[in-house]
């Protein structure tokens, strides 16, 4: 069973991983603590192939990271690569978010008016023990923001992103939907048949 190391110290990101590459037969683990990799790209991409060949090299085995967030089209994109540092705490990331929409549309009340159009990005690489990128892929979920939480469900940004195809926040799906429908789904979608054809 090849070990492939997820370029990421959150053990919640290591499940996601688990519940997408499961049908590999790949034994996953996370990245030591030591091994800091510094996100210094412009894009959720770049990202990513800097965490998947870091700890690649660093490590001398195969690599995949991801790297993710949420664009907001009136905030000209942000938070983007900002958005898990975009405020302390998951709660207080949203409520910048919605300020800064509301400012953005001139406090126009919460008649909903304005573009409110968003989309989550997931970017995907892996790198081989050398630290080469072999693969790569982007998935984008089209979405809106809504005027205010929904749902229970999820983390970060979840209870304000809106999916018109279902009707549903992100934090209102149950984890099959969200898996089947999310910017990760897209992506990990995008990358399977590859990986399957890949010989670790």
């Amino acid at each position: 069973m090849p070990t492939v190391i997820v370029a990421t110290g959150n053990p919640g990101k290591l499940k996601e991983m688990q519940v997408y590459l499961g049908e590999l037969g790949w034994e996953l683990q996370l990245k030591p603590d030591a091994i800091d990799i510094e996100e210094t790209g412009t894009t959720f991409l770049e990202n990513a192939r800097l965490k998947a060949a870091g700890v690649a090299k660093a490590l001398g085995q195969w690599a995949i990271a991801d790297d993710s967030g949420l664009e907001v089209h009136a905030l000209g994109g942000a938070p983007g690569i900002y958005s898990a540092r975009y405020a302390a705490s998951d709660a207080a990331r949203i409520d910048r978010l919605l300020q800064e929409l509301e400012s953005e549309r001139g406090g126009q009340g919460s008649s909903g008016e304005g573009d409110r159009s968003a989309q989550f990005v997931c970017a995907l690489a892996l790198a081989n023990p050398q630290g080469d990128i072999v693969l790569e892929t982007e998935g984008v979920c089209p979405g809106e923001i809504l005027l205010e939480p929904r749902g229970a469900g999820g983390f970060g940004y979840d209870p304000i992103f809106y999916l018109p195809t279902l009707g549903k926040s992100f934090a209102e799906m149950s984890p099959e939907q969200k898996d089947a429908n999310s910017h990760r789904g897209i992506a990990f979608g995008q990358l399977m048949p590859q990986l399957k054809k890949l010989a670790l």
